[in-house]
Parts: C-alpha cells; structure tokens; sequence
C-alpha cells in the first residue's frame, strides 16, 4: 500500500484494491472569496467547514473527547449497540461513503459490522484524509478505500465503484445541524442523488433538550472549543495576510431556543479595522462574525426533513441518555421505482 499525492493536493491512495481517483482541494482563490463574502456582508458570517486547516481538525478531535461533549460519546454508543441492525438494512457488500471523514473513529464500528466492498471517506482536510484512507486501507485489506479530497457542501463525485453495489452514505457527528433546515434540505436532496435510486443514508443528529446541557458542550471548561473557533481567525491570518488580533476578539456559544440552534460567534472586544486579504474589515464594540449554526433535533422534525430531502426514515435509535439520535433513511421511490 502506498499513497501519493496528486498536484494540486488531490490524493491518490494506491493498493491492492486499486488506486483511487483524486479531486482538488478548494483553491486559495475560492478561500479567500468565501473569507470576503461572509466578513463584508451584514452580519458577518463564516462557513464551519473553513475550520477544518490541520489544526481546526486536531482541536475538533480533542473537542470530541471532552466531558462536556457528549455528542461523540452517545453516537458511538449506538453505532456500537445496533451496527448489526444497520448492517443488515444495508444489506451486503455496499459502498459506504462518509461525509466528513474526520479521524475515521466511528466508522470503523460500521466496517467491521458490513464489510462493505468499497470504503469512501470525502474530507476538506486532506492532510487528515490521507493519514485516515491509508490506515483504513492497511487495517481492512479486503475493502477498496478510496478517498476522495472535497468539500461535501458542494455536489461530489464518487469513483467508479464496484458494479451493482448499493451506495449508503453515512453522515454522522450532527453535522446535518450546521445546515439551515431549507439547506439541510437541499443538502440532503444532493446526497439522494449520489447515492441513486436503491441508496441509503446512515445520519447522525443531536436531539434537542436542555439549554443547559446543550451550552456546556460549545463552551468547555478547558476552553478547547473557544480555542478551535478563534483557529479560524489564525487561519485567515496565515493564508489570506490578515492582521486579526486574536485577543479582541472572544468566542461565545449560546442556544437559540426559538430557532433551535446552537450559535457560535466571535465577538469583537473593541471598534476595530481587519485587513482582509488587502480589504478593510470594520469591527464595532460587541459585534460578531457568526461562525457556526448548530441545528438540534425532535423526532417530528427529523422526520419532516428527511421527507423535504427526498428520504423516508427506516428505522432510528437512541442511546440510554437519550441525547442522540442515529437514522436509517431510505431514498423515496415511486411505484415504478424512481426517485419523485
């Protein structure tokens, strides 16, 4: 097994399975214009996925096993207590494609329980991807990896996979919660589409519940969450020329009950003036950039958006808290079939 790199920053991971196909990392050009974008509109706003540099994805991993972050805890505790089940509704020797790859922790409990015929990570961090495709590919010789270098917001192509395999994306984390319900929706509705007509979706979600309990979890007490929020300002800095001064600004994570959603901002500590790739970026006293919406879940709800995005939920479990929730969604088909 072997793995290199294709310019400019796709990865190609050859083995015995194969050698996969590679798709570019976004270009600086896209980074900087998304960076603009949200900094000059009103009110500032970043995308989440502009965490993810090496070090956003370090500190989000050291995020997932603080005590206060429950998230991780509970889903591993279902996928673990009810791999067998999804498996079986899964059916044998799929492709499994995961949104958002990240370390590859919790889909090694899938692998092992469906022994699928093709494993496809897609993640924004590409450093991570490679480390995390050629260690599955090593540990599960007998499963084609192929990683795939993308941002997933955006439609994604998959590699040619195996004949007749049934393709079950698997989105875990709650990350569907950073989309607003209409682009969770659409997201959903691209994710449909690439797993075709007799696909299927594995989804993590974060129930709703307590304020309480849901601000602990953004606001830990070793402030590693404040510190993988301010990372997006270091980023900006190290890539686009930026003169952020990362001690006026202060991260602050609090529930939005009427909209059901975690928001995370960074707030300026003083009227201020950011160059920004060469463009002034005024700061009043108080006034944020918006960096994170964290959409929380009923049952209802769920159920309403996966039908919005072209799904039926099959089957769900929760663990003993009570605090999660992981779905099986099947792709809606009509009496003929297709896809409505």
């Amino acid at each position: 097994m072997a793995v290199r790199w294709y310019p400019p920053g796709g990865i190609d991971l050859a083995s015995s399975t194969g050698i996969s196909p590679s798709r570019p990392t976004p270009p600086e050009q896209e980074f900087r214009s998304e960076v603009l974008r949200g900094l000059l509109s009103a009110p500032k706003t970043l995308p989440p996925k502009l965490f993810y540099d090496e070090e956003g994805a370090a500190l989000f991993e050291r995020i997932s096993r603080l005590d206060e972050y429950y998230l991780t805890r509970a889903e591993i505790e279902i996928l673990q207590a009810h791999a067998s089940e999804i498996a079986t509704l899964a059916g044998p020797g799929v492709a499994l494609v995961e949104y958002g790859s990240g370390a590859g922790i919790k889909v090694r409990t899938l692998l092992d329980a469906m022994r699928p015929r093709a494993y496809v990570p897609v993640d924004i961090s590409t450093e991570q991807l490679a480390r995390v495709a050629g260690t599955i590919a090593s540990d599960y010789p007998e499963i084609g990896v192929f990683p795939v270098s993308a941002d997933y917001t955006a439609p994604v192509r998959l590699p040619p996979l195996p004949a007749g395999t049934r393709t079950v994306g698997f989105f875990p984390g709650s990350t569907i919660g950073n989309f607003h319900p209409s682009e969770a929706a659409t997201f959903l509705h691209e994710v449909r589409r690439t797993v075709g007509p007799g696909g299927a979706l594995i989804l993590g979600v974060d129930r709703r519940k307590e304020a309480r309990m849901l601000e602990a979890a953004y606001n830990d007490a070793q402030g590693v969450t404040a510190a993988f929020n301010l990372n997006l300002l270091t980023r900006i800095n190290r890539e686009l020329g930026a003169d952020f001064r990362l001690a006026s600004f202060r991260h602050r994570a609090f529930f939005n009950a009427d909209a059901s959603r975690i928001e995370m901002h960074l707030v300026s500590l003083e009227s201020q003036t950011v160059h920004v790739a060469g463009m002034p970026v005024h700061f009043e006293p108080g006034e944020s950039i918006r960096t994170e919406y964290s959409y929380k879940y009923d049952e209802p709800s769920l159920e309403r958006l996966a039908s919005a995005g072209g799904f039926s939920v099959r089957a769900k479990w929760t663990e003993a808290g009570e605090k999660f929730l992981v779905a099986f969604l099947e792709v809606k088909r009509d009496r003929f079939g297709r896809m409505p």
